[in-house]
């Protein structure tokens, strides 16, 4: 059976262009909330797709991966080829195509924008950031540039909307170009030959058939996409037209950019003739001499990372707060409407304890991605990556690396799925080998939790800071210290590679689109709130089960260790005891597997059904027996013991648990896609093993180190 391909709706148009050109952003404009995330089959890149409308009738646009060329250098870029040859959904290609460019790059966009008309697909273009042309003095020649394109080319603002509702008419009759590259008679002679021959080989429309063919002769992968995409008979086509040039003394892997380079050279002495080449300092030239100096430009990232994690408190906490309570009346309101029985206790000390103890965090996941999307879209992300680099090069790696890095403090699926636009194998199988190591967004609860149960929030730095976020800023220093390390360790021994240079195009600063970031936001924490709703639901309330039956006569205490869920945990509690932690700990841990804020809800739930024992010593004054009262998560984890009434939850205990959750990789989802994205199954183990035998040894290391100094009370 063939592979089921996207549906489309009766009017399929791709959005494509350069990285940083505004194509997201335009796609956000067109599409607004008419959006979701696709994914072609066979592939591993999740791309946006959304509907518009265009004439009247609704309309698909894919948002393809950013890329330079078509002459595809990493997975990301290939997606975007094989979509624009209708290699990737089964030879069918989009009806039209959108290319953004950005005006004030006009030269290097245009690369990319005139190897796709020549693909011969209705196609317009849509020319952003016209705006700094006029700041360098420039003034574009649009009629000329329309003329020597052969198609449409519009002018668009998309936070005013100029130029939004002409391209949409455009689009609805937009028309092929019909444009060809001048190449050498010899090459020229070569790509039509091999045009024939791509027809013959099943190409469905003979428009496509010169882009095609020239794409296969000049790429270096061109053979083995012939073979793949045609058979046999068009690769030996293909070898034979280069064995052709190669005797004429024409290399074929650099006919191409040297022809369209000409003549982007000579159409841009046409269409911009008083261009100043950007020799004008514009706002950006004046930040970047600031955000991006060797010494000011780490200061100024880190004083930006400083602010976003204590903003995760500081300003999350009322909201926190307003989940927290409203979570609690209603588990209350449902214990006093229910009767009493199985029922009742499964909705709330199950379902309420365990989905409430996760939603609680939702305030701080929140802003999170809400920093990362402004950072991103303000132009910021780049800069960070080329301050980041010097770091990065240290340990083998550049600061392309450093992008899917930032990316997995969010998660670390899409984080991994980031590192395609590193060319390198070996770098990007580094790159994945250590992105688990990040603080992702799923970990924040668990620290959250401890921090707020066990840290006291003290001002420090004259009030500007509080002790609670200086740790977890600590927290995800560490990991981030801890992957560069390990990469450097990965890139000296058996990933060892020479270490490229960086390549990088920075975008102008501009305020980022508030719509377009709150759509962000809002669609990140839909996804957390799906995943509560399925997967912490389900872990709840077979956690609950595990923790309730069998059912015994005894206390709350002997209910909860003869239940499955104690005896499990009892199982494992040998080999975790050595790192402070009990059967309910571990229990917790365990639960990271399926996701790692079933930790908190987890733990919601075990100590829901398991107070503090009842033999142990009464507390001795009010304020511990109001605490003792008090039902949130984390006063009955300051209240937890051991059955001989030692506290369960000691600062070694704390300090190893916190470690334990930063190390470990758990996560099955981050497992799966390290596995599809190496092609396998023997990285994700090395990664499991190592990640977890790493945060074994930190965990042991910090409850015995601490406790021989004295710090274990």
């Amino acid at each position: 059976m063939a592979e089921a391909t996207p549906v489309a709706t009766p009017f399929g148009i791709a959005v494509a262009g350069n990285p940083n050109a505004g194509k997201t952003t335009l796609f956000n404009a067109l599409t607004g909330l008419r959006q979701k995330v696709a994914n072609y089959p066979g592939v591993t890149v999740d791309v946006h797709q959304g509907t518009t409308t265009i004439n009247g009738q609704p309309a698909r646009l894919l948002d393809l991966p950013g890329a330079y060329s078509l002459s595809a250098q990493s997975p990301d870029e290939e997606v975007a080829r094989d979509v624009l040859l209708g290699w990737q959904m089964g030879d069918d290609p989009p009806d039209a195509v959108l290319i953004v460019v950005d005006a004030s790059h006009l030269d290097r966009n245009l690369y990319l924008a005139t190897q796709i008309l020549e693909l011969g697909h209705p196609a317009v273009i849509a020319l952003t950031m016209i705006d700094l042309l006029a700041d360098r003095g420039a003034e574009l020649n649009l009629a000329a540039l329309e003329e020597d394109l052969g198609t449409r080319v519009i002018a668009v603002n998309c936070r005013s909307g100029v130029g939004l509702d002409e391209l949409r008419t455009a689009l609805a009759h937009a028309q092929p170009a019909r444009r060809r590259i001048a190449l050498r008679p010899p090459v020229e002679a070569a790509v039509d030959r091999l045009a024939a021959a791509v027809e013959t080989h099943g190409a469905r429309s003979a428009d496509r058939s010169f882009g095609i063919a020239l794409r296969l002769l000049s790429a270096a992968t061109g053979t083995h996409d012939a073979r793949r995409h045609y058979g046999p008979g068009l690769a030996a086509a293909v070898e034979a037209e280069r064995a052709a040039l190669t005797a004429e003394g024409i290399a074929w892997q650099g006919f191409e950019a040297s022809a369209r380079y000409a003549w982007l050279r000579r159409l841009m002495a046409e269409v911009l003739p008083a261009d100043s080449g950007g020799q004008v300092r514009t706002r950006s030239d004046r930040l970047d001499r600031w955000l991006t100096h060797r010494v000011w430009g780490p200061v100024f990232f880190l004083l930006v990372m400083a602010v976003v994690f204590q903003s995760i408190y500081a300003w999350a906490e009322p909201l926190m707060d307003a989940i927290e309570g409203a979570v609690a009346a209603f588990g209350a309101w449902l214990d006093s409407v229910l009767p009493p029985g199985p029922l009742s206790d499964l909705l709330v000390e199950g379902v309420v304890a365990g989905v409430g103890a996760v939603i609680v965090f939702i305030p701080q996941i929140g802003f999170l991605f809400a920093f990362l999307s402004l950072l991103e879209s303000s132009g910021y992300m780049a800069r960070a990556a080329f301050v980041m680099d010097r770091v990065m090069r240290r340990v083998g790696l550049h600061g392309r690396s450093f992008v899917p890095l930032l990316s997995s403090f969010a998660c670390t699926v899409p984080g991994i799925m980031a590192a395609r636009t590193i060319g390198n194998r070996r770098d990007r199988l580094t790159t994945i080998l250590v992105a688990p190591l990040i603080t992702c967004s799923a970990r924040l609860p668990v620290y959250a939790l401890l921090i707020g149960a066990f840290v006291p929030p003290t001002r420090v730095l004259g009030g500007l800071l509080n002790l609670q976020g200086l740790v977890l800023l600590g927290l995800y220093l560490t990991g981030t210290l801890s992957a560069l390390g390990i990469a450097a360790l990965l890139k000296q021994t058996v990933l060892r590679s020479a270490t490229p240079s960086l390549v990088l195009e920075l975008p102008r600063y501009h305020w980022p689109d508030g719509r377009a970031v709150l759509l962000e936001v809002a669609d990140r924490l839909v996804v957390f709130l799906r995943f509560a709703g399925t997967i912490i639901l389900s872990m709840s309330i077979l956690l609950w089960f595990l923790a309730t039956y069998p059912r015994t006569t005894g206390d709350a205490n002997d209910q909860a260790q003869a239940s499955y869920l104690g005896q499990a945990g009892r199982a494992i509690e040998p080999l975790i005891e050595p790192l402070g932690f009990d059967w309910r700990i571990g229990v917790s841990l365990i639960s990271a597997v399926a996701a790692r804020e079933a930790v908190v809800s987890t733990l919601g739930v075990l100590f829901e059904v398991d107070p503090p024992a009842t033999d142990v010593e009464a507390p001795s004054d009010a304020a511990d027996t109001a605490e003792a009262a008090d039902p949130t998560l984390a006063s009955r984890l300051r209240a937890a013991t051991w059955p001989d009434g030692r506290p369960l939850f000691t600062l070694p205990t704390v300090i190893a648990m916190l470690l334990f959750v930063a190390f470990a990789c758990q996560c099955m989802s981050t497992i799966g896609v390290v596995a599809r994205e190496t092609g396998g199954w023997r990285w994700p183990t090395v990664l499991f093993l190592y990640t977890n035998a790493l945060a074994y040894t930190l965990a042991w290391l910090a409850q015995h180190g601490l406790s021989a100094a004295g710090m274990g009370g």
